[in-house]
């Protein structure tokens, strides 16, 4: 089985945005649910972390979340998720800065494949982590690690944040809402987590 691995850098804007949306001490509150140290709601206290360390925070901390919000969880985690792009956008390497800046100039119908690419690149900690893939006229994005899975059992997919992630990337990209579908999740003993992004109506 793969390890499972996150970026650290992500982590860390994660649990702000978290706390940007929660509040402190409801964010203190879902750490200490997870077995987690309170203080790691100041992401300066993460830095001795490993990204497999960082893939197994991220992975109680949405359990929690799950449990803590209930039916409610999943619109809160898709919601943190999208606004998590535009800080990972901001905080971005100098190359993935510059490639946002290239999609824009590109018209909006063929800027869909080349960010949610950018965004696969941006998730990834190794090569082939996250991948792209035509699917007819639609499109399929794969996460092979997807650390929110991380020791999850579920009977439904619950990658809540990356689906708000692919949604806002889209939407950033094209000003257009799209559909995406959690359609295999490794939370249900499956190989991967896959989206199902559909552009054939839209792009």
């Amino acid at each position: 089985m793969t390890e499972t691995k996150f970026p650290i850098h992500i982590l860390k804007i994660f649990i702000r945005t978290l706390g940007s949306e929660l509040g402190r001490d409801t964010l203190r509150a879902v750490f200490e649910k997870a077995g987690l140290p309170p203080d790691w709601v100041e992401p300066a206290q993460l830095a001795n972390m490993n990204d497999r360390q960082a893939g197994q925070t991220y992975a109680q901390l949405q359990s929690v979340m799950r449990t803590y919000y209930g039916r409610g969880a999943r619109g809160i985690l898709m919601r943190i998720g999208g606004k998590l792009w535009d800080s990972l956008l901001a905080e971005a390497s100098f190359g993935v800065r510059a490639q946002s800046k290239l999609i824009r100039t590109l018209p909006a119908s063929i800027r869909i494949k080349p960010s949610l690419e950018m965004l696969a690149n941006i998730l990834k900690t190794e090569s082939g982590d996250v991948s792209l893939h035509t699917l007819d006229l639609d499109l399929l994005f794969v996460d092979r690690i997807s650390p929110t899975t991380f020791e999850q059992k579920e009977s439904a997919p619950i990658c809540y944040v990356t689906q708000g992630l692919i949604r806002e990337c889209l939407y950033w990209a094209t000003g257009k809402e799209f559909d995406v579908e959690e359609t295999s999740c490794r939370s249900m003993n499956e190989k991967e987590c896959e989206f199902k992004i559909i552009t054939g109506a839209k792009a």
